[in-house]
């Protein structure tokens, strides 16, 4: 287990987050790789999309799996311009995990969830590395990254 996986497990265990933490030996950087990995529909999955303001404030958009997110309802959402994807460096930098295992919570940003994660019983989200997940409820994720449900899915 790499030390991005043991800082969002030490998080997740210092926080009494209710989630279980996968580490596998094939990547789960994509939701397809990832749904291949656990043997689970990509319905299951949620990705964290980081973004920046005209200000450098990270905002991550969390929407299913098959969903994207649209950065101009994220923008009218939040009354501000529309944010930009962040680069690789810049996801390292704010939030100190690799793009591509980024978890739904565990560090300082304005989260926004879109209401279809919310339908969901269970969901799997970034464990911190490319080879890692966290299955999570959708209620349990929210209530650790403190984000606003508001619709924000293409």
């Amino acid at each position: 287990m790499n030390s991005y996986e043991e800082k969002i497990k030490k998080y997740i265990k210092d926080n009494h987050i209710k989630a279980e933490h996968l580490s596998f030996e094939t990547s789960c950087h994509s939701v397809e790789e990832a749904a291949r990995t656990v043997n689970a529909s990509a319905e299951n999955f949620v990705k964290n999309i980081c973004l920046v303001d005209k200000k450098g404030n990270l905002i991550v958009a969390i929407v299913k799996g098959e969903d994207r997110a649209s950065t101009r309802k994220i923008g009218k959402a939040l009354g501000i311009e529309r944010p930009r994807i962040a680069n690789p460096q810049e996801i390292m930098e704010k939030i100190g995990f690799v793009c591509g295992g980024v978890p739904s919570f565990g560090y300082s940003a304005i989260f926004l969830i879109d209401p279809k994660v919310m339908e969901k019983e269970v969901v799997y989200s970034g464990g911190g590395s490319e080879k890692s997940l966290i299955k999570i409820s959708p209620k349990e994720l929210q209530k650790a990254n403190q984000g606003q449900v508001i619709r924000i899915r293409k």
